[in-house]
């Protein structure tokens, strides 16, 4: 089936697609300067927050390390100064 202007038509009444018909290849994307900044800043944000937010976790868990060790020997010193009766 063709049109008054000589082109093909498909049985639903609209021109076939034209993949691949190109004459010219079609350019990459073209990113500025800015955009590498931009995502340079962003990674190095994120891996400092992940340092910092790491130290705090180590200095939280010696000082809960600290607290334990405490109770612990303060729970069995008071265990070995009882009298006993046997």
């Amino acid at each position: 089936m063709t049109t008054h202007l000589g082109k093909k038509m498909t049985s639903y009444g609209s021109p076939p697609p034209s993949w691949g018909v190109r004459k010219e290849k079609q350019r990459n994307q073209v990113k500025s300067k800015f955009y590498y900044i931009f995502w340079g800043l962003a990674t190095a944000s994120v891996f400092a927050g992940q340092l910092y937010v790491g130290s705090g976790y180590r200095q939280m868990s010696r000082s809960f390390n600290r607290i334990m060790d405490t109770l612990v020997l303060e729970i069995e010193g008071s265990i070995e100064n009882q009298q006993r009766f046997y």
